[in-house]
């Protein structure tokens, strides 16, 4: 059986992929682009890929060999489902392995954010740093405040623990179902949640019904002082309206690790200093990668072998 994996994962997934399949791995750390995908579907039995690969429904002409796609992260908006099944095609992801990882970014970005964090060490490395004084940098203190989760699935639940458990906040969250989650209100629109929150961190997943989820409405919900943070993906916030948000002051600032048209980052935003930027680092951690990759790779062989997959999408 051969597997195509678009980009290479860590050392101890990659031997474990050898010893089950004759593996192709490219060179590169760039996506996948559509012939390349094609060509993939056409000489493999399975892909292992992962985001950004150029897996819409303009993917799936001509011959296709391959049973189905291995994703590789708990995100799949690149992979046009329904036409990937249409071309009889298993789907899968990798749920449950990038939640507490998400989680932590999340609370790195809300503690940076809120504390000036990385304003703070671009002001010592550019040597301008005088030492201390009781009216330095003054940032949120974020014990005590309320959180507003805008999706609480694994990776909310988790953000909502930390807070609450950790920092004795107050938790308001909006979801598309009703869901019971102890020490945390439901609220019924986004606009809600943005109203009640001094910190709003987005959460959902990336579908067509969240584009923009938080859009210029939302963010005008938002009071001065509060912050935005968003570990999902990139689109479900309107790029252009929060940096009119942050540009005008109606919001604090935003702390950011996905961005509407990665790895574009624009100008803007890249200007502001009362925005954390990282460089989609949320499973950034060998052992969270090297578990997102034996499950992909779990659900590689299960494909492979016409079983049922773990983890089906």
């Amino acid at each position: 059986m051969k597997l195509h994996v678009s980009r290479a994962l860590p050392d101890s997934v990659m031997e474990a992929a050898r010893a089950r399949f004759e593996v192709t791995t490219r060179d590169t750390t760039q996506p996948m682009d559509l012939d390349e995908v094609r060509d993939a579907l056409a000489t493999h039995d399975v892909l292992l890929p992962t985001l950004a690969d150029a897996l819409g429904a303009d993917a799936y002409t001509g011959e296709i060999r391959a049973k189905g796609l291995a994703n590789f992260g708990v995100g799949y908006n690149h992979i046009d489902v329904a036409a990937a099944r249409a071309a009889g095609l298993v789907v899968t992801n990798t749920p449950g392995a990038v939640t507490d990882a998400t989680a932590d970014i999340a609370m790195t970005l809300i503690l940076m954010t809120a504390r000036r964090a990385g304003e703070g060490e671009r002001l010592l490395r550019a040597g301008d740093w005088h030492g201390w004084h009781p009216t330095q940098m003054l940032g949120m203190h974020v014990t005590g405040r309320t959180l507003g989760v805008i999706g609480m699935g694994r990776i909310g639940q988790a953000i909502a623990r930390r807070c609450h458990a950790g920092f004795g906040m107050e938790v308001v969250f909006h979801n598309r179902s009703e869901k019971h989650v102890e020490g945390a209100r439901q609220l019924a629109s986004v606009a809600e949640v943005c109203a009640a929150a001094d910190i709003v961190v987005v959460a959902a997943p990336a579908t067509p019904e969240t584009y923009h989820l938080i859009d210029a409405a939302a963010l005008a919900a938002m009071r001065p002082h509060a912050i935005l943070v968003n570990i999902a993906r990139g689109d479900l916030v309107d790029e252009a309206a929060l940096i009119d948000a942050l540009e005008a002051g109606r919001i604090a600032g935003a702390g950011l690790d996905v961005y509407e048209r990665e790895p574009h980052v624009p100008d803007a935003l890249r200007a502001l200093q009362n925005v954390t930027l990282l460089p989609h680092l949320g499973t950034a951690a060998l052992e969270v990668r090297e578990a997102m990759g034996r499950m992909a790779l779990d659900n590689a062989i299960a494909i492979a072998e016409g079983r049922e997959p773990p983890n089906p999408v």
